[in-house]
């Protein structure tokens, strides 16, 4: 019997999202639902094994073939740039990169080079060199929102849900970059190796998304 698919899903809420998800196409995850601290857990009846791990890792473990798929954010591929497929758009997790700055700011005004911070510099700088600016990133590991405020940047790169937090702090959207949401990715071996039943998941997966 074929050793079962690995899949690395990120902790959090993609995880519980995908678990739901699988429950739905008919796996018995309670392995993972009772997980207490246990990194790498069995699902029932799907021949899977889900591997429970932080964004970046995902990426890295598909890329490496430790695991043959991931469920991961497109914020986090777009960042990290890896090699491997990306399958489906799994509907969950939506959210969007967008430039924002202080309220009334003219943040395109000027001819000076603006500071932009940022948790993703390779997103921030991919935007503005299709944009043909000179920018300069700061990278931000905390409240991003902090930098334009303490005057530390001209504006923040950065995830928005609701935009929320940006108005609480006196920011704007300026512009959105790009869409988000959960992305399966596969290893690019597995998908030559494991061709079928990689398929016959992801026809699962697709047949029940936001259903």
């Amino acid at each position: 019997m074929n050793k079962p698919l690995r899949i690395a899903l990120t902790k959090g809420r993609l995880e519980k999202d995908t678990i739901g998800l699988f429950e739905k196409i008919g796996y018995d995850c309670t392995a993972v639902r009772e997980k207490g601290r246990k990194l790498i857990l069995p699902v029932s009846d799907g021949n899977l094994e889900v591997v429970l791990a932080k964004a970046n890792d995902v990426i890295t473990y598909v890329e490496h073939g430790v695991c043959d798929i991931g469920v991961v954010g497109k914020d986090t591929i777009m960042e990290m740039e890896g090699k491997f497929y990306e399958l489906c758009d799994l509907g969950f997790g939506r959210c969007r990169f967008a430039l924002a700055a202080k309220k009334g700011s003219k943040f395109y005004g000027g001819y000076d080079v603006k500071t932009i911070a940022t948790k993703y510099p390779n997103v921030a700088r991919n935007y503005f060199e299709s944009k043909g600016m000179d920018v300069e990133i700061v990278k931000i590991e905390g409240s991003v929102e902090l930098a334009p405020l303490l005057e530390l940047s001209d504006g923040i790169v950065d995830i928005v849900e609701t935009g929320t937090t940006l108005k609480e702090n006196g920011l704007e959207v300026i512009e959105y970059i790009a869409d988000i949401s959960a992305r399966l990715i596969v290893n690019v071996v597995s998908m030559k190796l494991r061709q079928k039943e990689i398929e016959n998941l992801v026809r699962l997966v697709e047949e029940n998304i936001g259903e």
